[in-house]
This record gives structure tokens, C-alpha cells and sequence, in this order.
């Protein structure tokens, strides 16, 4: 494995490649987009798309194999070539800035102007803007989206409510900010390099990066980012030379871009060390996504038989594998000086006195198990939930910022990572993940990416689990608890009744698309070849 420097190394030919290769298709809806899409901004994408886009194909590639091998019957497994990353105790990420190091509670959302007022006011250690998951990929949304951080790190971000009236702004001391780009699997179809959508994740990555890190520097910071979905360390190490050719780009110094990467997909928990190593420059840990780790364990194990999980909803981080996950997740960053940040709550409060406390109590639960295991931080999806969150670690921190110190005990193999679990397979949990799935996708291909459902804040990966349960549960002709076999057919009339039902209880059905999520989530849920993230096919249908 060639040096991430090399990498960078190799690509300092490409500086300053003419923003001529580069078409912006989108429409420049505002003087504020103008204000983004300037020529230098755009001339740096080129330099990123032409540095980066065609290693970034053949990683997409080696995924696809990989996945070929998964589907042939192979389980994943630790690498025997990196062995030595794993078994050399003497090497640490670098050290991790001052204003990273409390992560006690990170509060997670969209890239809504208000909601990210409110998320930078609501109290948490970190807000994580999320440009991937919780946002609908519209040309206007990840446009505005710029424009919203952008502001935001400037201190100037207002909103007034057209129709309450009431205005929103910044508070005295807000959360550290950190960036999420899309996932490396997606394209922005509104900007061509060469005549092809580029890469969606530099697109974010690059605007983000270009707008704000002179102000962030004034700040006293560095620029931040949270990294979805990988897979391996050439991912990660792929990264690395993005973030060392940025920084050589703009003469800062190494180190000026920090991350903490998402580790939430199955092959990469078999790598952690390797990933920490590939980018241990510029990562500072790591957090455990573990809605999108169930989606990924079902979709690399999709095949095989003895691995068909439960309904989603009967899946708790009490399983073993996903116990495993999170302590594995812990022993790996701590013996390497990374943070460890625990998962998402996604409850948000109800109104209903008995059901609030309901969710109190799931919440302090969710949250001590994850102090316990020895995680540094936690997620939660609702500002009313940060004090929760953070009386638990407060308490189990006992005045510290982060526990690095703590190494779980145990040996967390391959055997209780992969481990079957059990639950229900019922007509119940089949209609809940329909209702969810197709309110949800109703919602994105509308433009909007995170939506408040029976109680839970729902992002893409609530859609994807829902029908990735579904898929495998008719590729493998399940059995419900009751005796009945799960069928196509039966899937199709659960799924026309309780569209019916959603149409029914909705007073102004104009504008609104159920049909068209019903039609795209029973496609999805039953094509013979598993579309490997339901993104993909569904941006082709935004306006």
C-alpha cells in the first residue's frame, strides 16, 4: 500500500485544471448561488474531479467484486496482507485538536437553514450537517445547502418564518460544525466533467472546503467532516490524498481538514484498523452508524441463507453482532488515541405525557448502554433529546471529555461480528416498514430529506433497511411467525392497502407522490438484482 503522500504526490500535475472541463448544468436559481459557483470554486472542483474521479471508479469497482465474491457464498473476513497494521501496537492517529475532543453529544440533521440554526443552537458538543442521508438530493437543496454553511461559519445565518413570523440566529456559542458529503456512490448530474456527472462527494467536499476555510482559520478552527459509507482502507486512503491535495492546493497545513469516519458497512468493520491507519493524518475517530451497518449487513449477506435478519424493528443494539460492532468499534480507536462516538437516537419528544416518558427512559437506556460499552459521545436527532444524552455521559465521564483510556476486554472475531440473529417475521412489522419506506421516499422525491415518523426522525437509511428486509425475506421465501409464507403477492396487496390508507388520511392529496414511491418501492423490493442503495435509481426521479 503506496503512502497517501504518494498519492498526492502523483496528482500535482492536475493543479489548476481549467474550470472549462466543467459544465455547471443546474440553473443559477439566486444571487446567492452566484455567490457559490464562482469561477474559482468551480476551477477547483475541476482539479479535484480530474485528480480523483477515475481512482474513485475503480474503487467502485472493487467493491462490485467484492460483492460478486459475498453473493458466491464467501463471508468477509479480516485481510491476511495487512496483518501487520493490525498486530504493530506502536503507531496513534495524530493528535486530536482541542475542539474535538469533547464529542459528549452530536446532534445530526439536514441542511435546512432553520433546522440548522437550530441544531447549531441546541446546546450538543457537535452538529453533524448531513448533505447525504437526512437531505433530498435536489439541485437546490445542495446549492442552498452551501450558502446555509456557509453563513453559518460566517456567524451571519438568520431565518425569519414567513408564516409565524418568528426569527432564528445564531446563539453566543454554537456546536463545532462538522460537513457531510454524499457517499462516494453517488453523482451530481447538474454539474459534467468531461461530459459525465462528477463525483457527488467532491462536489460537497470541495465547495465546503473552498467557501469556509479561510473564515474557519480566523475562527480558530480547522474544517471538518464526517465520511459515509466506506469500505476498505484504499477508501480511506483515497480520502487522505483528496485532503492532502486540497491542502497543498490552498497552502495550509497538513492536518487543516480532520474527520471522523462513519463505520457503517459490514466489510469496513473488518478493517477498522486499516482505515485509521490509511488516514491517520486527519482522522480522529470513528462512530458507529448503525441503521446504515443493518442495511449493509443484509446487503453483503443478502445471499445467504443463515443470515436473513428479523423484522428492523425487532433488531436492537442488544444483538450480539451489533454489541460486537460497538465494541469492537471502541477497542479499535481507543488503542490508536481515536474517539469512539456511539449511534443514533433517533426518538424525538411526543406530546402524549405517558409516551414522553416512554421515550426518556429508551433514550437513557440506549445512551447508558453505549457509556458503558465506552464510547466518547453519542447522537441524537432531536435538541430536546441533548440534555439526556448529556447527563448520561456526564455522569459516566465524571468530568472527563472522552474515556480513550478505556479498552473493552474481549476478543471481537469474525464468528460475533457475522453472528445470525433472531426475532419476529411478522405481517405487523411488514406493514410498519411499508408505511415508513413510502411515507419516507414520498418525502425525498418532494425535496425533503428528513422526516418526523410515529415518533422517529427517518433519513434514507430508514428506507433502505425497510426494503432490504422485504427483498430478502422473498428472495428466501421466509415463513411469517405465523405459518404463512411471504410472498410477492402478498407483499403487493399489504403495500396498495396501506398506500390506500396513507391517500385516505391525508385532507390535500395535490402534489403529493405515494403512487409514484409505492411503484419505486415495489420495484426495489422485489427486482431479481438488488440495486445496492435505493439513492441511486430514485435521484433519476427528482425534479
Amino acid at each position: 500500500m503506496n503512502d497517501t503522500k504518494d498519492h498526492t504526490e502523483s496528482h500535482q500535475k492536475h493543479h489548476r485544471q481549467p474550470a472549462s472541463r466543467l459544465e455547471v448544468t443546474g440553473p443559477i436559481f439566486s444571487e446567492e448561488a452566484k455567490t457559490i459557483l464562482t469561477l474559482k470554486a468551480l476551477t477547483f472542483l475541476a482539479s479535484l474531479t480530474a485528480a480523483f474521479s477515475s481512482e474513485l471508479q475503480t474503487l467502485l469497482e472493487t467493491r462490485k467484486a467484492k460483492q460478486r465474491l459475498f453473493d458466491e457464498g464467501t463471508l468477509p473476513e479480516f485481510r491476511t496482507d495487512t496483518a501487520s497494521i493490525r498486530d504493530d501496537p506502536n503507531w496513534k492517529v495524530s493528535s486530536i485538536p482541542d475542539d474535538l475532543l469533547d464529542r459528549r453529544v452530536e446532534i445530526t440533521g439536514p441542511i435546512d437553514r432553520k433546522l440548522v440554526i437550530n441544531a447549531l443552537n441546541s446546546g450538543a458538543n457537535v452538529f453533524m450537517c448531513c448533505f447525504e442521508d437526512a437531505t433530498s438530493p435536489t439541485w437546490e437543496n445542495m446549492v442552498n445547502g452551501q450558502i446555509n454553511l456557509r453563513d453559518a461559519n460566517l456567524g451571519t445565518i438568520a431565518f425569519t418564518d414567513k408564516k409565524s413570523g418568528k426569527r432564528y440566529e445564531l446563539g453566543h456559542s454554537p456546536a463545532t460544525l462538522i460537513h457531510r458529503p454524499r457517499g462516494l456512490h453517488l453523482e451530481e448530474a447538474h454539474i459534467l466533467f468531461d461530459g459525465k456527472p462528477m463525483p457527488a462527494c467532491l462536489m460537497d467536499f470541495g465547495l465546503y472546503f473552498f467557501h469556509n476555510y479561510q473564515q474557519r482559520k480566523a475562527n480558530g478552527q480547522g474544517v471538518y467532516f464526517y465520511l459515509p459509507k466506506l469500505e476498505s482502507m484504499e477508501e480511506a486512503a483515497w480520502w487522505d490524498a483528496v485532503f492532502d491535495f486540497t491542502e497543498d492546493y490552498f497552502s495550509v497545513e497538513t492536518g487543516n481538514i480532520r474527520a471522523t469516519v462513519l463505520l457503517e458497512t459490514l466489510p469496513a468493520v473488518f478493517q477498522m484498523d486499516e482505515i485509521l491507519h490509511a488516514m491517520r493524518k486527519h482522522i480522529v475517530g470513528m462512530n458507529c452508524g448503525r441503521w446504515d451497518y443493518i442495511f449493509s449487513y443484509i446487503k453483503t449477506l443478502k445471499n445467504h441463507t443463515g443470515r436473513i435478519l428479523p423484522d428492523r424493528h425487532a433488531i436492537g443494539m442488544d444483538q450480539p453482532f451489533l454489541e460486537a460492532y460497538s465494541k469492537r468499534l471502541i477497542q479499535t480507536c481507543h488503542r490508536r488515541g481515536a474517539l469512539a462516538i456511539g449511534g443514533m437516537s433517533a426518538f424525538i419528544p411526543a406530546k402524549d405525557p405517558d409516551e414522553m416518558a416512554q421515550v426518556t427512559q429508551k433514550v437513557i437506556d440506549d445512551k447508558r448502554r453505549e457509556a458503558t460499552n465506552g464510547h466518547d459521545g453519542t447522537w441524537v436527532a432531536h435538541p430536546h433529546l441533548v440534555p439526556l444524552a448529556r447527563g448520561v455521559f456526564d455522569e459516566y465521564l465524571n468530568g472527563a471529555t472522552h474515556q480513550r483510556h478505556f479498552i473493552p476486554d474481549g476478543t471481537f472475531d469474525s464468528t460475533q461480528l457475522l453472528q445470525p440473529s433472531v426475532g419476529s417475521k411478522d405481517e405487523h412489522g411488514v406493514r410498519k416498514n411499508i408505511r415508513i419506506a413510502v411515507l419516507y421516499m414520498e418525502s425525498w422525491l418532494r425535496g425533503i430529506g428528513c422526516v418526523p415518523i410515529y415518533g422517529l426522525m427517518e433519513d434514507a437509511a430508514t428506507a433502505e433497511i425497510s426494503r432490504a428486509n422485504i427483498w430478502q425475506w422473498l428472495k428466501h421465501q421466509v415463513s411469517l411467525d405465523d405459518g404463512r409464507p411471504f410472498t410477492k403477492e402478498m407483499f403487493r396487496t399489504w403495500l396498495d392497502q396501506e398506500v390506500d390508507e396513507m391517500k385516505a388520511s391525508i385532507d390535500n392529496d395535490h402534489n403529493r407522490k405515494f403512487d409514484h414511491a409505492s411503484a419505486l418501492f415495489f420495484a426495489l423490493s422485489t427486482d431479481r438484482q438488488f440495486a445496492d442503495f435505493l439513492t441511486i435509481p430514485c435521484y433519476a426521479e427528482l425534479e
